[in-house]
Order: C-alpha cells, then sequence, then structure tokens
C-alpha cells in the first residue's frame, strides 16, 4: 500500500528527509552556480512509494528543468542516478551493469515485501558509509571488460536537451526563437527508444536502452585468448 503524504499519516517516521540529491554529472549540468529548489516530501518514490525531499533545478542554458524520481535509498541501494537513473560509475543502464558482473536482483516485486525491506535497509544504511552503495555485490565487483568498453567517461549533456515542441510538428508554434522547446522532427513513434519504463530501467528488464548497448558491444571486434597455451612462452631479458 503506498504511503500517501495527504491522507495517509502512518509510517511517516521512515519518510525521506535530504539535503541534497545524489546525481551524475551530466543531470546536474555544467553550470557551477546552480540553483535548486527543495521540496520536502514533495512526492512519492516511484519505486518504493515513499515520499521524498524532491529537488528541481535547470541544468543549463536551453536545457529543461529537472527533478528527483526516486528516493535515495532506492538510488543507494542500486548506486544510480536519482534522476536518469544510470550508474553512478559507468554511465550505464542497470540491465547492462548487472549483466557484464553477474548481479542477481533481489529486490521484491510485492509492495508489503518492498516496504519491509527498505525500512530494514535504511536502519543498515545509518551504520555504513552513505557515499557507498548499499548492495553487497556492487561493493565486491569489480570492473569488467563489458563494462569498460561500454562507460561513458565524459558528460552527455545532450541529454538534457528540451523536449520537441508538439505545436511547431502541427505547425501552430507562434513563439519563434523565444520557443523554450526544440523546433525538430521528432522520433518514430515505432522506434523502440521511445517507449521507455522508469521502473523497467531500475529492475534492469525490457530497457531499450540496455538492449542498444548489448548489440552494439556484441558487434565490437573481440581478441579472444588461444585455446593452445603450450606455445606462449614467456618473454627473455636480455644480460649484457
Amino acid at each position: 500500500m503506498a504511503v500517501s503524504k495527504s491522507t495517509n499519516t502512518y509510517n511517516r517516521q521512515n519518510w525521506e528527509d535530504s539535503d541534497f540529491p545524489i546525481l551524475c554529472q551530466t543531470c546536474l549540468g555544467d553550470n557551477p552556480y546552480i540553483r535548486m529548489t527543495k521540496e520536502k516530501y514533495g512526492k512519492e518514490c516511484k519505486i518504493c512509494a515513499r515520499p521524498f525531499t524532491v529537488f528541481r533545478w535547470c541544468p543549463g542554458s536551453r536545457m529543461r528543468f529537472k527533478k528527483t524520481e526516486i528516493c535515495q535509498t532506492c538510488s543507494k541501494l542500486k548506486n544510480v542516478c536519482q534522476t536518469c537513473l544510470l550508474d553512478l560509475e559507468y554511465g550505464l543502464p542497470i540491465q547492462v551493469r548487472d549483466a557484464a558482473l553477474k548481479i542477481q536482483d533481489d529486490l521484491p516485486r510485492n509492495e508489503v515485501n518492498k516496504e519491509y525491506y527498505i525500512q530494514n535497509l535504511d536502519s543498515q544504511m545509518s551504520k555504513f558509509d552513505s557515499t557507498q552503495p548499499s548492495n553487497s555485490a556492487l561493493k565486491s565487483k569489480g570492473a569488467s571488460d563489458l563494462l569498460l568498453r561500454l562507460a561513458r567517461t565524459a558528460p552527455y549533456y545532450k541529454r538534457n536537451r528540451p523536449h520537441v515542441c508538439s505545436f511547431w510538428v502541427k505547425g501552430e508554434c507562434r513563439r519563434g526563437e523565444e520557443c523554450p522547446y526544440r523546433h525538430e522532427k521528432p522520433t518514430d513513434p515505432d522506434d523502440p527508444l521511445a517507449d521507455q519504463n522508469i521502473k523497467d530501467r531500475y529492475y534492469g528488464v525490457n530497457d531499450p536502452v540496455a538492449e542498444k548497448l548489448m548489440r552494439r558491444a556484441a558487434a565490437m571486434p573481440a581478441l579472444p585468448p588461444p585455446e593452445d597455451r603450450t606455445d606462449v612462452k614467456a618473454p627473455t631479458r636480455r644480460t649484457k
């Protein structure tokens, strides 16, 4: 059962109150003088349905306003950004990261079990370093070759662009250059990337972005190790 801010006060002591969001560099933007608005218990987390502190900001000039979508507990559990839900270390979808590191998702799907699991996790997190992921599997695993090849090493600010202007598509936009939305041709609605779900991305299932990256990784050239290692000799060192 979802805990609503306005209609239910049950278990309110477990609602999240934070001072700063957990964000990746892309979502944060390139503006060093960024200004944020903070709304305490502004919305329910889209994963655990608990009210949490919502932050809203503009990452840069001619960019759209962004806000946090999930609570910090769910973010630390998967080590992802609160807004885009991409891995904070590699900038990849959870489905790609878990497949590369062979991590099994054991997060409960049932609402009651999920609420109990998150509450126990909150009590454990207070005893450990809050800057580290709560999932023990993420702490013990090292980077694989697949992650190193697909990892995004630089921010991708193009992801913060405004949405396409629906009035311009219909030929009815009268704002011209002052329009805050993009005047571009929209993507094909039949494109799988046009249908993305935040819960599918978080749980690492049916993520079209992840599937695209996995196909790209499969097409990359690879150098397999030799099957017969008997002819491989260690290099000899010359002596004077």
